[in-house]
């Protein structure tokens, strides 16, 4: 069995740790009770995380003499917009939640997100712990900073910057998770490598399969490399003013098509981050900032692990081309009307720019939607 691993987020006055390895969850009472001014903290989860992990994670903190309440909202991406972000801000106040509290995020990347932008603007500010139960929020979401919901006009439009006091990634809790949702998270994975590590990339290739497959040695090698490299962006540019939007590699294809797909079971986040990717170096490709042959093994990993790579992996309809050019359009990376683009030069080499023509987005969305 793999130790675990520490990686730290070295932002003056807020720095903290991501620690990540098995069996963390079991010691979560004397971890997490270090950084507690009184012993009690308040749990946001959803239902189906709560079968799996809400009572030994409440166990390993009463063991340790603290004090555990628990408000489990419905699973899935519909859990996070305003209905029910009011409900667990109402219920963190009906607690009694004061700001040297602690509210701790125990689930996947909905549950992290509505969580730290609830400890966000609870009395302006409460300290709130990570611990994330899939690999999409243990290798992302759960790192960095970023708290929000959804809003009727787009995904993540509505939220804060609110760096968490601990991230704890229990690399077992991977293993309740649908085979679906962990290949969804390893669309987060494989970005790293395509936006600024090809020696990562080239390592995934050989041993992807294997973080797939649950080989303790490779999962904790790929979330280790993946928070290294958001922690590493993060300290740069804590709130996105320039390098952290090459996180959003991807992301502005998949935030179109999620919307466009009802942000439901027919797309998976990180489904829409792997097509996002592909869909990001076809475009490379076509303006001539890339070789042709980089989108062909950027799709042909995908497709070998047997993620969504293509627009015709999506069932079901999809607007056309216009159509999913303007909810592009609603994405948080239009500056002055501008939309921005993360396009990549290479495996590795991912750079942002607003210099890319419309009609070859419109073009590109076209031929991708008739080769459904």
């Amino acid at each position: 069995m793999p130790s675990h691993e520490t990686v730290h987020v070295d932002l003056p006055g807020r720095a903290y740790n991501i620690m990540i390895g098995p069996g963390l969850i079991e010691g979560a009472g004397e971890t997490i009770g270090t950084l507690l001014a009184q012993p009690r903290v308040a749990i946001l989860t959803d239902e189906h995380v709560a079968r799996h992990h809400l009572e030994p994670f409440r166990a390993a903190l009463e063991k340790a003499g603290i004090t555990v309440s628990a408000l489990a909202l419905p699973a899935g991406e519909a859990t996070k917009g305003w209905p029910e972000f009011s409900r667990a801000v109402e219920w963190l106040l009906a607690e009694k939640i004061e700001r040297n509290d602690m509210v701790v995020a125990l689930g996947g990347g909905v549950i992290g997100d509505l969580a730290g932008f609830a400890a966000a603007v609870l009395r302006r500010g409460v300290r709130f712990v990570q611990v994330p139960t899939t690999l999409l929020a243990q290798v992302d979401s759960s790192v960095g900073g970023k708290t929000g919901i959804n809003a009727a006009a787009g995904k993540n439009l509505v939220g804060a910057f609110h760096q968490p006091s601990l991230v704890l990634a229990d690399t077992g809790c991977l293993d309740t998770l649908a085979e679906r949702d962990l290949k969804a998270g390893y669309g987060e994975v494989l970005k790293y490598g395509l936006l600024g590590d090809a020696a990562f990339f080239g390592w995934l290739e050989s041993h992807g399969a294997a973080v797939l497959s649950g080989d303790p040695e490779a999962r904790l090698k790929a979330i280790r490399r993946s928070c290294e490299m958001k922690a590493e962006i993060v300290v740069r540019d804590e709130t996105e003013q320039g390098d952290r939007a090459l996180l959003n590699l991807g992301h502005t294809f998949c935030h179109a098509l999620e919307a466009a797909t009802g942000y439901g079971e027919r797309l998976l986040h990180g489904e829409g981050v792997a097509i996002g990717c592909a869909l990001a170096f076809d475009l490379s490709a076509r303006l001539g900032l890339c070789a042709q042959e980089e989108p062909s093994r950027v799709r042909a990993h995908i497709a070998d692990l047997g993620l969504k790579s293509r627009l015709g992996d999506i069932e079901g309809p999809l607007p056309d081309a216009e159509t999913l050019l303007d909810l592009m359009a609603q994405d948080k990376k239009v500056i002055g009307g501008r939309l921005h683009f993360i396009m990549a030069r290479g495996i590795g080499e991912a750079f942002v720019t607003s210099d890319v023509p419309r009609d070859a987005v419109l073009a590109l969305l076209a031929d991708a939607l008739a080769a459904r």
